[in-house]
């Protein structure tokens, strides 16, 4: 499958970010999680 530049970037910042989240500890991902929860991060979209 062939990406466009935009596909493959979402892609490799995906990749990126799981690698840091598996990372962090519970303390941590509980305040990424309010983070993303207070900014509408979390909210899905249409």
């Amino acid at each position: 499958m062939a990406y466009n530049p935009d596909e493959w970037r979402r892609e490799e910042l995906i990749r990126t970010i799981e690698r840091t989240v598996e990372r962090m500890t519970l303390r941590q991902l509980e305040a990424l999680e309010y983070e993303l929860s207070t900014k509408d991060y979390t909210e899905e979209e249409d």
